[in-house]
């Protein structure tokens, strides 16, 4: 089984999560729609996480919709201790599966009961306010009605951490004049690294930064560099992405997805992994190169 104490430990709100987590996302049908082709299996990769020390798990009720959030209660329910459930409001699922904003304030107050039934929970540890756009690159636009509606649900004790998701540097501070800020989930990898100097400034004021598709997401990281340096040491190319992102900043947590125990399993040893600094430079080149 994995060690992945070796990914080390940051805050998450009030609590400390270890740095590799796990996302289920995939754990819904074909294109984040429906439910899974096989639930029990759905259900063994959540059971396998919790068991391989995963005390970090991000999801949100429109994946599915739903589907997901009743996986994990079905599979988890009632919760460790120490587990940390993160989930997300602000879009909704069209019958076609399309992905639309759910953004008014009464949709956002809706999306977090929603949240709160299929868990099984009387409170949300932590909910990400998404704000759609642009998957790629967040778009700008005042968010401050919408932190104000969450801000609402945590003073009645239904939310006790707020964080932001797919947000600009502004959208962040104009939320943090509002309430606290615990993360910030936001598209970063190897290969995109836009938001380097926004990561570096949240390490130095204490709030996490998530990264959705730390392996490309849909589409897999494909690059020639990636593919030597894990040949060199005896990793696969997903590892070492995962490996390089922890060396990245001590305030990455990681959320890989997977509907597979064995591709689990090979997430997790990445934790393992410690990449030497001439790896490190190779990799920090790839930005703008790979696919």
């Amino acid at each position: 089984m994995p060690n992945i104490l070796k990914s080390g430990t940051f805050a998450l709100g009030d609590r400390t999560v270890k740095r590799l987590g796990y996302g289920a996302m995939r754990l819904a049908g074909p294109g984040v729609f429906g439910p899974p082709k096989d639930p029990v299996a759905a259900r063994a990769v959540l059971r396998e996480a919790v068991a391989s020390d995963v005390n970090h798990i991000d999801t949100s009720d429109y994946y599915g919709p739903h589907v997901t959030n009743q996986l994990i209660r079905e599979a988890l329910h009632p919760y460790p201790d120490d587990l940390v459930i993160v989930t997300k409001v602000g879009a909704r699922r069209g019958a076609d599966a399309s992905w639309l904003p759910a953004f008014s304030p009464t949709e956002l107050t809706q999306a977090v009961h929603d949240n709160l039934r299929n868990l099984g929970l009387d409170a949300l540890e932590v909910v990400n306010l998404r704000i759609m756009g642009d998957i790629r690159k967040p778009t700008e636009g005042s968010i401050a009605a919408q932190v104000e509606a969450l801000a609402e649900l945590q003073r009645k004790g239904l939310v006790r951490h707020v964080g932001l998701s797919n947000a600009t540097a502004a959208q962040i501070a104009e939320a943090r004049g509002i309430i606290r800020i615990v993360c910030v989930q936001n598209m970063y990898n190897v290969a995109h690294r836009a938001d380097d100097t926004l990561i570096d400034d949240l390490a130095r004021e204490g709030i996490a930064y998530v990264p959705f598709f730390p392996l490309g997401g849909f589409t897999p990281l494909q690059s020639s560099t990636l593919s030597n340096v894990a040949l060199r040491l005896g990793a696969t190319p997903l590892q070492v992405a995962l490996a390089w992102l922890l060396c990245r900043a001590p305030n990455i947590l990681l959320i890989p997805g997977t509907s597979s125990v064995a591709h689990l399993r090979e997430n997790l040893a990445g934790a393992e992994l410690v990449l030497p600094n001439d790896a490190v430079t190779a990799l920090d080149g790839i930005a703008g190169v790979a696919t």
